[in-house]
């Protein structure tokens, strides 16, 4: 029988304080519905007995419970304990898990602390799942009745993400696939959309899918980008595919959910071609986010980040003339830093930016939010364009990114096959 609730549950203060980003849902959410399931409910609470309140709600409702965090040997870290407790089973020493810790310690030449033989307490009769990351083992119970409650299947994970992500693939995805049904399964697609509004991207399609029976049809609109989340069985997926493809046209930017950034450097990686980057006002972002992508020095050449004039004039070789003339946001100047950053790069292509992020700097003529962006060609041949895009600094930058990155994708994906 297949699990039809599986809730994931978050633990510790830090996450409720914004300190650190949860990252957990959104990998367990595409690696579960791979496999048939999918997250019905997810709680963050913060160190303390929460976890135990939590825990108890959770057992009435669920066949799969994934609590993270509160593993770790400090004193914070209470979640083995709650879990022992509402489960009523006694926390026993396991000395093979005691023996890792140790191991663990001594091959990276850490101090062994007494406090972390508070690692290798487990509930009697759970299994451990090893951490080959850290010093916190995860812990699996199975099923079972606790006077008169019923326990689902609960898996206890460690917090950090390069420690529970090769534990869950390793262990706890064999455990929960075995539990899915044979058969089809829904599956997830996600279309990336640029250049269109959800609202838009429903008018054209809105109508087609919901005469569909069993395909769930969900948007996350973004700036500038709309994902639109269909769910079914795969035929389904397959039938629907081709009314999307011919409904967003170019505005397709991924239908397997890459981002600008990975779509453009296989894009580059393709035609054996090379960028450049020179960028005043996103202050690198473009470059940052092209050297995220595995595989992206194959493509790119050379980052200039020339945020005073003097860089530009320096660096770009842009005429000072030019920028006293026209004022560093101008199409005349991000022409010529484009154009300086072919040049001296050797790369095919450039982007250039150049804007005013806000809150302040702006005038009548030039407020803030605007942007000039130039892409060069290894000929010389250089498009400009002007934007404005109102919002904070972080989004402004992002806005500005995409849009460079999207045109030099639309003259990519424009060629002869």
């Amino acid at each position: 029988m297949t699990p039809q609730r599986v809730e994931l549950i978050n633990t510790g203060s830090e996450l409720l304080l914004g300190n650190v980003r949860d990252a957990h849902l959104e990998w367990f959410g595409k690696e579960l519905i791979g496999i048939g399931l999918r997250i019905s409910r997810q709680t963050t609470v913060p160190d303390g007995s929460d976890i135990l309140s939590a825990l108890r709600e959770a057992f009435k409702r669920c066949d799969v419970i994934l609590v993270t965090g509160g593993l770790g040997p400090t004193t914070d870290d209470i979640t083995r304990e709650l879990a022992s407790e509402s489960l009523c089973l006694p926390l026993i020493k396991d000395q093979e898990v005691l023996r890792r810790i140790q191991d663990y310690c001594h091959v990276r030449g850490i101090s062994f602390q007494p406090r972390m033989e508070r690692q290798a307490m487990v509930p009697s009769g759970a299994r451990v799942l090893p951490n080959e990351f850290g010093t916190a083992p995860g812990l699996y119970v199975a099923p079972t009745v606790v006077t008169s409650l019923t326990i689902p299947h609960l898996f206890l994970l460690p917090g950090p993400p390069r420690e529970l992500r090769p534990m869950a693939t390793n262990y706890v995805i064999p455990i929960l696939k075995g539990l899915a049904k044979s058969g089809a399964k829904d599956v997830c697609n996600i279309y990336r959309i640029v250049g269109m509004g959800e609202s838009m991207l429903e008018s054209k399609l809105g109508l087609e899918l919901s005469k569909r029976t069993g395909l769930e049809v969900g948007y996350c609109a973004r700036p500038n980008e709309v994902d639109l989340r269909l769910i079914g069985t795969p035929s389904l997926l397959d039938e629907i595919k081709p009314i999307v493809l011919q409904a967003v046209g170019d505005n397709l930017l991924s239908d397997a959910g890459e981002s600008m950034e990975e779509v453009v450097v296989r894009l580059l990686q393709k035609y054996g071609e090379t960028i450049a980057t020179a960028e005043s006002c996103t202050g690198g972002h473009i470059a940052d986010l092209m050297t995220n992508v595995p595989g992206a020095s194959s493509v790119f050449r050379e980052g200039f980040v020339t945020y005073s004039n003097a860089s530009k004039i320096r660096i770009l070789e842009v005429p000072s003339a030019v920028i006293t003339q026209h004022g560093a946001v101008s199409e005349e100047v991000v022409r010529a830093m484009a154009e300086g950053a072919c040049r001296l790069s050797g790369a095919d292509y450039s982007i250039a930016t150049s804007g005013i992020a806000g809150p302040y700097g702006g005038s009548d003529e030039k407020p803030v939010g605007t942007v000039w962006i130039a892409l060069c060609s290894a000929e010389e041949r250089t498009e400009t364009w002007k934007e404005t895009f109102r919002g904070d600094r972080i989004t402004f930058k992002q806005m500005v990114a995409q849009s460079a990155l999207d045109r030099l994708r639309r003259l990519l994906i424009a060629r002869p096959a």
